[in-house]
């Protein structure tokens, strides 16, 4: 399975801050918060990742993550032109996917929980799709998966105006290698954007989609906000603060999941220097 983390848009909702940085670097606490979501693919064993960036914030990307070669991944990069939607990102990664399955993670999502890789590794091999189920108290923000009392999909809507159900669908997806054709017949919603909900209503009259439902014991953040944004921090800082492990730290990832060796951590190391997140390093080899 390869991976694809969509890092494009505007971001809007976060202006001003966003005007000259892409929302995707901004720090979450002590790392920019493309870690988060690119921590979760390495999770699951995913090495092979394409970034879908704004052709102006390309190159701030590259240069934070480079090849990934420095966790034992290969990364590589294309563009995004204008934010048209979630479904786009099969065919922009048309060439990288393959004949491959692919998961999609949005740059701007964090995931942390009790059993949450081991949920996920359990869709790394998915025939068909496998979306997740979130309860929120504003299911009108995000795509909304709707049940019946035997826990049936019944339908997924696009952010509609009145719920069927309190379960957002959060922004991270595995599909089979058929998600790139299925991509190309999504056309645009009445908001102008090929929507991913498409895709996954597709899967679901194939009887081909799978939904898994968040537990209490997992957390989810959708930081387009300025507080959810802060939100995120906040339970970042409080987490590591009390436990003494850091979350999204991916060369620690890379490390326990035998992407690299002792020496790439000792590279890391010396590019951190004095930081924290070097030091967290520096604790992680002892």
């Amino acid at each position: 399975m390869k991976g694809i983390i969509l890092a494009g848009g505007t971001g809007t909702r976060l202006f001003p801050i966003t005007i000259s940085v892409s929302k995707q670097l901004l720090p979450v606490y002590d790392k920019p918060m493309i870690y988060y979501p690119l921590s979760v693919l390495m999770l699951v064993g995913i090495k092979e990742i394409l970034f879908i960036t704004t052709p102006q914030d390309q190159k701030a990307f590259q240069k934070l993550l480079g090849d990934g070669s420095q966790v034992g991944c290969k990364f590589e990069y294309t563009i995004q032109e204008e934010p048209k939607g979630l479904a786009e990102a099969f065919t922009i990664g048309e060439e990288f996917i393959g004949n491959d399955k692919v998961a999609l993670v949005l740059g701007d999502n964090i995931f942390h929980g009790n059993g949450f890789g081991s949920l996920l590794r359990s869709k790394v091999d998915v025939n068909g799709a496998s979306i997740f189920a979130y309860p929120v108290k504003d299911p009108e923000r995000y795509g909304v998966v709707e049940f019946d009392e035997n826990n049936k999909v019944l339908s997924i809507e696009e952010k509609p105006k009145v719920p069927k159900s309190k379960y957002a669908i959060p922004g991270l997806y595995f599909y089979d290698n058929k998600v790139v054709e299925y991509a190309k017949q999504v056309k645009p919603s009445a908001r102008g954007e090929k929507e991913i909900s498409t895709i996954n209503q597709m899967y679901l009259e194939a009887g081909e989609l799978e939904v898994g439902v968040m537990t209490r014991g997992m957390s989810w953040f959708d930081t387009g906000t300025v507080e959810s944004l802060d939100d995120a921090t906040e339970f970042i800082r409080v987490l590591q603060n009390r436990q003494s492990t850091m979350i999204g730290c991916i060369e620690e990832v890379a490390f326990i999941h035998k992407f690299i060796g002792r020496d790439k951590i000792e590279s890391a190391i010396d590019k951190y220097e004095k930081s924290k997140y070097g030091e967290y390093l520096r604790n992680l080899l002892k």
